[in-house]
């Protein structure tokens, strides 16, 4: 950040907003004094400000908006320096962190959790809401985790959880795991975790192909809780094909998939999903109107809103409400993918209470402007 001359409204130190300069301040006092109250005086009045911080597992949060007045404050330029600091290190708290070899962590203030377990390839897990207390994962392989691996009518061993893998933190605080190729399976695939705000991560799965691959499909997968019961996906409703959200019951068949399109649905059932062992049988349901899938949590209304692109994903799945998987699924990629070309797909989690499904579409809408944009 430069230094600038003062101007109207601004700190005659940063160059930057009054406001901003304000908050920075509050936040290096709150990291000062924990609990404590801390008095700011002006020299020219009696006035005093008082902010109250709090530290929550190292977060610290406000008590109240504070405004400190714009002049005469009694602390040394090295004080508002470490302030400033302070204030704009919040980026540095959606950033994955070592936790052990091939493990991560993370606490956004709205989430904490961690990344892979003892080097193995899952997902989130002791993945929790901080402020309701409620844990989403419901299993060993957590959430947004890389399962079945498909080409045309065949599956790559029983996923990509058990493949040797390798990760690594990149700058800026993602950690991107990587598969081999191998012999028998003639593909390398990487997969980037990265923080997009404290409730949301984003995900891009990436395949490069040794040799053509028919009808390549990555399969990620999650799995809750019990108290994440069932789940809702956007569908087109009518002939118009506005969206709506559509449960999942019991009479509509004990697993579910609501395809992209009609060329989606002859990917699903080219026989990849008969093979041994464990084949499903998919009922197929309404078409999507966007890779948009909700488990919500019935006692704390959190939510998890898993989204992707159109073109990136050809299918949502999800077993029947009550079946004791309690899981959601995306198909990603699905397409031929030629010998040395690299194919990506994105995926986004949100984590958030959410009043009502439709919510959910405007986050949807968000997301999408976020990666149209330059």
């Amino acid at each position: 950040m430069s230094l600038v001359p003062e101007n109207a409204g601004h700190c005659c130190v940063f160059g930057m907003s009054l406001e901003r300069c304000e908050d920075g301040v509050a936040a290096f006092a709150g990291m000062l004094a924990g609990k404590r109250l801390l008095r700011f005086a002006r020299n020219d009045t009696k006035t005093s400000v008082i902010a109250r911080e709090r530290s929550d597992r190292g977060n610290l949060v406000p008590a109240s908006p504070t405004r400190f007045p714009r002049a005469g404050f009694l602390f040394s330029p090295l004080l508002l320096l470490l302030a400033m600091t302070a204030a704009f290190a919040d980026p540095a708290a959606l950033v994955f962190t070592q936790a052990g070899p091939e493990t991560y962590a993370f606490d956004t203030g709205v989430l904490r959790g961690g990344l892979r377990a003892e080097g193995k390839s899952v997902g989130l897990l002791a993945f929790e809401h901080t402020a309701t207390k409620t844990r989403l994962d419901g299993n060993d392989y957590g959430l947004m985790s890389h399962y079945r691996v498909f080409t045309a009518n065949r599956r790559y061993g029983g996923g990509a959880w058990y493949w040797p893998s390798t990760s690594r933190l990149l700058p800026g605080g993602a950690v991107e795991v990587r598969w081999a190729p191998e012999e028998g399976r003639p593909f390398e695939m990487t997969a980037v975790y990265r923080w997009a705000a404290p409730d949301t991560l984003d995900l891009t799965t990436s395949v490069t192909a040794k040799e053509d691959l028919k009808g390549f499909e990555s399969f990620l997968a999650s799995y809750f809780t019990k108290d994440f019961p069932s789940a809702t996906v956007c569908v087109k409703d009518g002939p118009e094909g506005k969206p709506a959200f559509r449960s999942t019951p019991e009479s509509a068949g004990p697993w579910q998939v609501f395809p992209r399109d009609a060329a989606a649905v002859a990917l699903i059932q080219d026989g990849r999903w008969k093979i041994e062992p464990n084949p499903v049988d998919w009922a197929v349901r309404d078409e999507l109107y966007a890779p948009l899938i909700i488990r919500r949590n019935q006692d704390t209304g959190v939510c998890a809103v898993f989204m992707a692109p159109r073109e990136d994903s050809f299918g949502v799945m999800s077993p029947c409400e009550g079946e004791a998987h309690y899981s959601c699924y995306l198909n990603q990629i699905g397409r031929d993918v030629k010998a040395g070309e690299t194919v990506s797909a994105r995926a986004r989690l949100v984590v958030r209470p959410l009043a009502k499904d439709e919510e959910a579409l405007a986050l949807y809408d968000a997301y999408l402007r976020e990666l149209a944009a330059p």
